[in-house]
């Protein structure tokens, strides 16, 4: 039996890095992104990727068709995508600022799991299946002038506890993963909020004082799209090398 994914965020990053890593245990994936990605060298017919915008419900509801219509299931889906904003202080943080992470950063959460749960539920076998939902180390912290994004990755915690009580005794199950620090586009995008000129500074809020690698961070959510990862239900796990603000 080949289980079947979808990952939003897939064309970078985290995202893509989590497509490898399912496909590479045994998974068929459908990624979503707002940019094309080309196939990786493991990939071949068994991922397909969708150019569309999670803010947009109909997108996330077409790429679970479609998953549903190639391999007749949907067992997990990661909610990766995402965007980051800040730099400044709450009360100087504009309002179209705030508005968009929580658009990207939640709405796009919430619409992956409105669109992905009832294809889980109603597919063969919903006892192995698994909601994933990316948030940060912002989630369990405030971060200095990133107000907005540390509200947003809240929420998703939020989001994720929220759900995982929806799906009391179905057998689909919902978790949070936090990374830290990881050698990312959007951690590139952080440091230039700060005007630190090398992203490897933040290595020294993690105990293992290095960044984390995406496949790291890829191999954590792997095992919380698993069978085996139904037992972190409602809870968030902390893939941040030991994070501490």
């Amino acid at each position: 039996m080949t289980r079947v994914a979808l990952v939003t965020g897939a064309a970078g990053g985290i995202g893509s890095a989590t497509v490898t890593r399912l496909v590479d245990d045994g998974y068929a994936v459908v990624g979503v992104d707002l940019h094309d990605a080309p196939p990786g060298p493991t990939e071949g017919d068994r991922v397909v990727h969708v150019v569309g915008d999670v803010r947009d419900r109909a997108v996330l509801d077409a790429a679970v068709a479609l998953a549903v219509e190639r391999w007749g299931r949907l067992d997990a889906a990661v909610a990766a995508a995402a965007v980051i904003a800040g730099g400044r202080p709450l009360w100087e943080t504009p309002d179209a600022e705030l508005t968009e992470l929580l658009d990207v950063d939640v709405r796009g959460v919430w619409n992956t799991a409105a669109a992905a749960v009832p294809a889980m539920l109603g597919g063969p076998d919903p006892g192995g299946c698994r909601f994933v939902a990316i948030a940060s180390a912002a989630g369990s912290y405030g971060l200095f002038h990133l107000s907005a994004y540390t509200a947003a990755k809240h929420a998703v915690v939020g989001l994720v506890k929220g759900l995982s009580a929806d799906l009391v005794a179905t057998g689909v199950t919902a978790v949070a993963v936090s990374p830290g620090s990881t050698r990312t586009a959007m951690l590139d995008a952080t440091a230039e909020l700060y005007g630190v000129p090398d992203p490897a500074v933040f290595a020294s809020n993690q105990l293992l004082r290095r960044v984390l690698e995406p496949d790291e961070v890829a191999a954590t959510i792997a095992f919380c799209c698993s069978v085996e990862g139904g037992v972190l239900n409602g809870g968030v796990v902390h893939a941040d090398g030991g994070f501490r603000p």
